[in-house]
């Protein structure tokens, strides 16, 4: 008897688990920061409402202003990941290329590191630009990245077998905030 392919979501953290694991980041990223001009930059899609999510746990950390924040649209992996574009493609942000990145230090936020095309690219852009100092966060690394890149902080720390799938539910692009893996495997 040949068994079928089953997939499976599953929810690893909910809001509220995941809210909490961004307050922390923001207290690793707070310690991180030097108290000297700092912008985050938020990757498009999901990285940049986590980077919004993160600038408010720092302006309440802080007692501060809330940072500047840009976003920066990469596109590596269209939300199926057999749809892998040939290139990383980067869409140039004027507002980033118009500031003095030179004494500005920049927190890049990304939702999943996976293999780190895209984490690499914005990276090198920043450098480009002028920039001296880049952090990166991530809210997943599947600790399978394949560049010369990590991330300075971690939310969650997952390693999920090949096949499967992490998802970062974000609003506005999900009703709801929160961790998934599909698993992809033999019903049985």
């Amino acid at each position: 008897m040949q068994s079928t392919p089953s997939v499976r979501r599953l929810c690893l953290y909910e809001a509220d688990e995941v809210e909490a694991i961004l307050a922390a980041m923001a207290r690793r990223a707070a310690a991180l920061l030097p108290a000297g001009p700092c912008a985050l930059v938020g990757i498009l899609r999901r990285g940049e409402p986590l980077a919004r999510r993160l600038q408010q746990h720092l302006a309440r950390l802080s007692g501060q202003a809330e940072l500047p924040l840009y976003a920066l649209k990469v596109k590596r992996y269209a939300d199926d990941l057999g749809l892998l574009h040939a290139q990383t493609a980067l869409t140039d942000n004027p507002q980033l290329a118009a500031l003095n990145l030179a004494n500005t230090t920049l927190l890049v936020v990304d939702d999943v590191l996976y293999e780190g095309h895209s984490l690499l690219r914005t990276c090198a852009y920043l450098t480009r630009l002028g920039a001296r100092e880049v952090r990166t966060a991530v809210l997943v690394d599947r600790h399978v990245c394949r560049q010369p890149v990590h991330a300075d902080i971690v939310g969650v720390h997952l390693q999920v077998a090949p096949g499967d799938i992490v998802e970062c539910h974000v609003p506005p692009y999900e009703a709801q905030l929160r961790i998934e893996v599909i698993r992809h495997g033999a019903a049985g």
